[in-house]
């Protein structure tokens, strides 16, 4: 809440229990009174080509087909949902992470989804604001059904049951000014900060980059590598495929391989990759008995896990990290154990990887499917790369960990800065949409 605003004069019990008390001059109105569903398709305007995606912390906005962001739309996208300018677009699978918003757009969404023309009594900014405040995100996530966490999603019905706050319309639109207002204000500050960040990193990979295919004695002699994008490499090195570095077996677990079973196996997904500082240390996320877990899929220290598969994500995939956690564990099936031969510095190895990543070496051996990126293993590892001795390595290890402390520590605490900024926003919003605040 902020300090400086007022509260409403009078409250009253709104007579819904999760919505608590509300000011004395708001209603609280059925989904359907104000939220007609809308199927228009693509058939019925097939010159709308424009495709849309909701996301989670903007709304909907336009979505870049070629970066592979979300589902790619199959050829015949007749059947897709149409979304107006000033209708809701609502993905019920991806609610309980604001997968909601009042559209600025013109376009497309899967069928999957939903749209709903908005009727008059409310303004479009406040519901656009109210429906995906966290009072709202906590009421959708209760409504969740599924067998499985990945697989989870709010029923149609459930969704058109929820109540809506409605304020006076005058108040919806001081609300809504107001927040436009300040979310623009915080919304250029994170942007600021990620501005920052990114340039951190592009510091931090160039230091890595030389350090990894350079050396550090820059009056070394050079050679040659017959690489486009690595030059010349020094004389001394030695060249061989990237699958010489490592042994592995291809495999993973999936998640419905799961038991109910006191016996618990942490299992490493790529969402607790930790990117900045290349290693994955523990995961939230526990099988229970997996059933004739194969001894090399467990994971020890020495071991590289390299994302070879993955969706709905701007980046593609081949990054690496080293796990370093102490636990019982085993990584998902997007993920591949590589294991160190003890003739390398497995850290030296993570920073070479990154490198060939960071250089758009993985993108070469990227296989696109609907939806999906898949890495070409074998293709990847035939990747030629040059080696230092051991010492080397381990030199080059130790210059890089201390040359990029601080970037390391900046960008943590930018990170931290934009967490907190995310979480004022959110506060905000929730303030001023539940009449906590009055502006």
């Amino acid at each position: 809440m902020t300090p400086t605003l007022k509260t409403y004069p009078k409250y009253k019990n709104s007579g819904v229990d999760w919505l608590r008390n509300v000011p004395s001059d708001w209603d609280v109105f059925p989904f359907k009174k104000i939220f007609k569903l809308s199927n228009e398709r693509v058939e019925d305007t097939p010159s709308l080509n424009s495709a849309l995606s909701v996301s989670g912390y903007r709304g909907v906005e336009p979505r870049d087909i070629e970066s592979m962001e979300g589902q790619m739309p199959s050829e015949d996208i007749s059947k897709y949902r149409i979304v107006r300018k000033g209708q809701l677009a609502v993905n019920t699978m991806w609610l309980n992470y604001s997968g909601l918003g009042v559209s600025d757009y013109e376009g497309y969404i899967s069928p999957a989804y939903r749209a709903y023309n908005i009727d008059k009594i409310v303004n479009k900014k406040f519901v656009h604001h109210l429906l995906r405040s966290p009072l709202y995100i906590q009421k959708y996530s209760s409504l969740l059904y599924g067998l499985r966490p990945n697989s989870l999603q709010v029923k149609n019905d459930d969704f058109e049951k929820i109540e809506i706050l409605v304020p006076p319309l005058e108040t919806q639109k001081n609300i809504a000014d107001f927040l436009d207002e300040k979310t623009k204000v915080i919304d250029e500050l994170v942007a600021k900060k990620e501005k920052m960040i990114e340039l951190l990193r592009e510091k931090r990979v160039a230091l890595i980059t030389h350090a990894v295919t350079k050396g550090l004695d820059p009056k070394t002699k050079m050679k040659l590598s017959g690489i486009d994008w690595l030059g010349g490499v020094p004389i001394e090195w030695k060249k061989l495929p990237l699958k010489f570095l490592f042994s592995y077996q291809s495999g993973g677990v999936w998640g419905d391989e799961a038991r109910n079973d006191a016996n618990d196996l942490i299992c490493v997904r790529v969402a607790d990759f930790d990117f900045v500082e290349f290693i994955a240390q523990s995961s939230d996320f526990t099988y229970r008995n997996l059933p004739d877990i194969k001894k090399w899929l467990l994971l020890d220290v020495n071991s590289i896990l390299l994302e070879k598969s993955g969706g709905g994500d701007q980046q593609p995939v081949g990054r690496t990290v080293r796990y370093l956690g102490k636990e019982k564990a085993t990584c998902s099936n997007f993920i591949q154990k590589l294991q160190v031969d003890k003739k390398y510095n497995s850290e030296f190895v993570i920073l070479l990887l990154s490198a060939l990543y960071f250089n758009g070496v993985t993108l070469k051996v990227i296989k696109k499917t609907t939806g999906i990126q898949n890495l070409d293993l074998p293709a990847f590892l035939r990747t030629d790369v040059f080696l230092p001795s051991k010492n080397e390595q381990k030199q080059i290890v130790d210059f890089v960990n201390i040359n990029s402390a601080n970037i390391i520590d900046s960008i943590k605490k930018m990170n931290q800065q934009i967490d907190q900024l995310k979480e004022y926003r959110s506060s905000l919003i929730y303030s001023a949409v539940t009449g906590k605040i009055k502006v």
